[in-house]
């Protein structure tokens, strides 16, 4: 996923894109600290539940 941070020059806004997406912050604070949150979930180890792991097995 490509994440991309800007300022929006005439509404004085922060947008996160997020690929095809679009986010729009007050600040540059707020739209980095959603993006740091999003890229350490996006990293965060993902396991599969118990069941469906023995099926894919």
């Amino acid at each position: 996923m490509k994440i991309l941070i800007k300022e929006l020059a005439k509404s004085h806004q922060w947008q996160v894109r997020l690929d095809n997406h679009a986010v729009n912050f007050r600040s540059e604070a707020e739209a980095r600290a959603f993006t740091s949150t999003l890229e350490a979930r996006l990293h965060a180890p993902h396991s599969l539940p118990e069941r469906q792991q023995r099926a894919a097995g």
